[in-house]
């Protein structure tokens, strides 16, 4: 595989992280526009602990999803109280402010002859795990899948578990949630911790990726982005927003030769699956068909086998 592939594939998978971190708050009835601050702490407190303190990086992404989980918690046990576009407006404006915060700390040490760590504006330069322990860019990929993966893992879980019952739950009715005692913010709260750990893991994934993370990479857009890919794909399942990370990507890499007009082009896009498919692609109604479809396909396979192994021909 070429390099450009390589970075393309890359990009996919730790953008796919943000997706389902947005996906999983949508879940629960809450639009985010903020989960691009999650990925930003991810991101400085993973690079801060490989590049200034020479820890592993699987510690790096485990301690960078922690604090990035705490700090979702406590953010959505301020303000999933206000509810509806107040919340979307909160979300924005605590991203904002975690922008600032990278615009503005300015902590560095020499490492190895090198000014390694955050220099406000200028970013983080240096972030050298992946040189230092001779990682090649299609190794670094296979890691990426790898924690891709486990995440993909747990959402099977939760979807198949209680919790992600009562989550759905709370996104059709709180009432009818609480009335058969599952607590509302309580419930909110923990998708939340959840989704703000998961777009760390990206984050700490992307600046080892990147080598340099930037504040502007932390900006609104990805956050519109986040939430787009939810819309595109669809919120019947988290398989929804994987779909739309790779037909955004997909979309504006293969449009690359019209410069200034992707955007339109992908503005256009989503504006029309939002008309014609509200939920996205792979709405409730269309997962739920074709699971019904699997299951009479996978009863027909196994009459099928029975009768040939009941034969006495």
């Amino acid at each position: 595989m070429t390099d450009y592939g390589i970075s393309v594939l890359s990009l996919i998978c730790m953008e796919s992280f943000v997706a389902l971190s947005t996906y999983l708050l949508l879940i629960t009835g809450q639009v985010s526009f903020g989960q691009q601050a999650y990925f930003g702490i991810g991101a400085y407190v993973g690079s801060s602990l490989t590049a200034l303190a020479g820890f592993d990086l699987t510690f790096a992404i485990l301690a960078g999803a922690l604090v990035a989980g705490v700090v979702a918690a406590g953010v959505g046990a301020l303000t999933f109280r206000l509810g509806g576009l107040y919340f979307a407006i909160a979300t924005l404006a605590f991203a904002e402010l975690i922008r600032l915060v990278w615009v503005n700390i300015n902590y560095q040490v020499e490492v190895d002859g090198f000014m390694v760590g955050p220099k406000g504006s200028e970013g983080f330069r240096d972030i050298r795990y992946l040189l230092d322990n001779d990682i090649s860019s299609n190794q670094y990929l296979w890691i990426i899948v790898l924690w891709l993966a486990l995440v993909i893992a747990f959402f099977i879980v939760l979807e198949r578990s209680r919790l992600g019952l009562a989550i759905r739950m709370v996104e059709n009715d709180e009432t009818a949630a609480a009335s058969v005692g599952i607590s509302p913010t309580r419930h909110k709260i923990m998708a939340a911790a959840m989704a703000g750990a998961i777009a760390a893991i990206g984050g700490v994934l992307f600046a080892h990726f990147m080598t340099f993370i930037d504040p502007r990479n932390f900006g609104v857009m990805l956050g519109v982005h986040s939430l787009a890919y939810a819309m595109i794909g669809g919120m019947g399942t988290f398989i929804g927003p994987l779909i739309g990370v790779g037909i955004d990507i997909g979309l504006l890499e293969s449009l690359r030769i019209f410069s200034g007009y992707r955007m339109i082009v992908f503005g256009s896009l989503v504006a029309a699956i939002l008309i014609f498919r509200p939920r996205g692609l792979l709405d409730e109604k269309t997962v739920h068909r074709i699971s019904m479809r699997v299951r009479q396909a996978l009863g027909n396979n196994r009459k099928s086998t029975r009768a040939v192994t009941d034969d006495p021909g």
